[in-house]
């Protein structure tokens, strides 16, 4: 007689509500608990296990980090910290992105109270440096503060401004927002002015009605300039950003006195149009969850993601936080894209940055644009594909401060 290859999962409620605890608590806390059970509460930890942790973490509808989230949200509004220590700090060891973490404490600032949010981000924040892995410092001060506002013109823009220096602006990728800057443009406030902006159907800019022209993202970015004041500026653009650089290089090269074009196309070959056509239909039929992780996927590649799983799951919730109808309206703009054969009458000092590893803007077209541009500079990547800046953060900021202290200045 042959064993059964898939035999009956013959766990009563009590170890299926063990397994959910374990996974969500950790296996030491739950040891200890059960462990540590007496004559007295023996039946109330059964209880809790069977009920709590199998009959309601044990229910499909909500996956464990939503679950996570809910309850870290629930303990600050009740004030129950102890609670809310151990499920903080559960949530952290476990996995959850910090920055789903601090969404949820920031949302409970609104609806628990500000004392209760202020608890909260304390208590958090000391478990995150017992982990190692304390934030950043971001100071609030007058010199380094973060800057919001919106253009005047419209579409409205939203733009954010820190440091002092020369001016500096960066612009994203498509589906991202000014945020896939973050890193950078806080480096680069030391020593300069930096400006950020969401491109229209991006982040909190508007989103007027498709689809676009990529000439339409170019005349948002020279209007943008205009508005600020700080012109001739220094351009840092990514994929789109990078095609809207071009832009601006070849239609308004008065507004730059310098610009870093990454990760990015001039002109797409015939044979990604049917590609770019998909790509429209699928997010049409399905919105954006159709093409999330294949976008992921492009702009992060395996061994990053399997590296830092946080970045990789944040870039998929914030492509998910896109609107469908602007993706699709940008979309058409990027896929259509032509500047090849006008990228020589630019004169501007120019760096092209590209990764070994991104299927979608290669180095070969990446070289096709430095060609084109007298004097430009190639800078290729082994380690990097699509989003360069976040894959290896230190060396594009090396490269773009380097091309950075070569402009002349104004």
């Amino acid at each position: 007689m042959t064993a059964d290859r898939n035999p009956p999962d013959r766990s009563d409620d009590f170890e299926r509500g063990v397994a959910n605890r374990r996974a969500v608590l950790g296996d030491e806390w739950v040891d200890r608990s059960l462990a540590g059970a007496s004559e007295f509460n023996a039946d109330f930890q059964s209880l809790i296990t069977r009920y709590a942790w199998n009959e309601i973490w044990g229910r499909p509808g909500l996956d464990h980090e939503t679950r996570r989230l809910l309850v870290l949200g629930m303990t600050m509004g009740m004030a129950r910290w102890e609670e809310f220590e151990l499920h903080c700090r559960a949530a952290i060891r476990g996995g959850v992105p910090i920055a789903r973490i601090k969404e949820t404490l920031l949302q409970g600032a609104i609806y628990c109270g500000v004392p209760a949010a202020n608890t909260a981000f304390k208590i958090a924040g000391e478990i995150l440096r017992a982990e190692g892995r304390a934030p950043a410092p971001r100071s609030l001060a007058a010199d380094s503060r973060v800057a919001t506002h919106h253009t005047f013109s419209a579409p409205q823009l939203r733009v954010t401004v820190q440091g002092e220096g020369p001016a500096v602006v960066l612009s994203h990728a498509l589906g991202l927002d000014l945020h896939m800057w973050d890193e950078l443009a806080a480096r680069l406030a030391t020593t300069s002015t930096v400006l950020r902006y969401d491109q229209r159907g991006h982040g909190e800019s508007a989103r007027p009605a498709g689809p676009y022209a990529m000439d339409d993202l170019v005349d948002d970015a020279a209007r943008l300039i205009r508005e600020w004041g700080r012109g001739p500026v220094a351009w840092i653009g990514l994929s789109m950003g990078g095609m809207v650089g071009q832009g601006l290089a070849v239609r308004h090269p008065e507004l730059l006195r310098g610009a870093v074009l990454a990760n990015t196309v001039a002109r797409y070959p015939e044979a990604a149009r049917p590609t770019w056509a998909a790509r429209i239909a699928a997010v049409e039929q399905g919105g954006m969850a159709a093409v999330a992780d294949a976008v992921v996927e492009r702009y992060l590649h395996a061994d990053y993601r399997a590296a830092h799983p946080d970045v990789a799951a944040e870039l998929r919730a914030r492509l998910l936080r896109t609107d469908p109808a602007a993706y699709v309206a940008c979309c058409h703009a990027v896929a259509s894209v032509d500047w090849l054969d006008r990228l020589a009458t630019v004169r501007l000092p120019t760096l092209v940055i590209a990764g070994a590893r991104d299927a979608g803007a290669t180095p070969e077209m990446a070289k096709a644009i430095a060609e084109r541009i007298a004097g430009a500079e190639l800078r290729v990547f082994a380690n990097a594909s699509h989003l360069s800046v976040v894959e290896v953060g230190d060396e594009f900021h090396g490269a773009v401060s380097s091309f950075l202290a070569s402009l002349p200045p104004r």
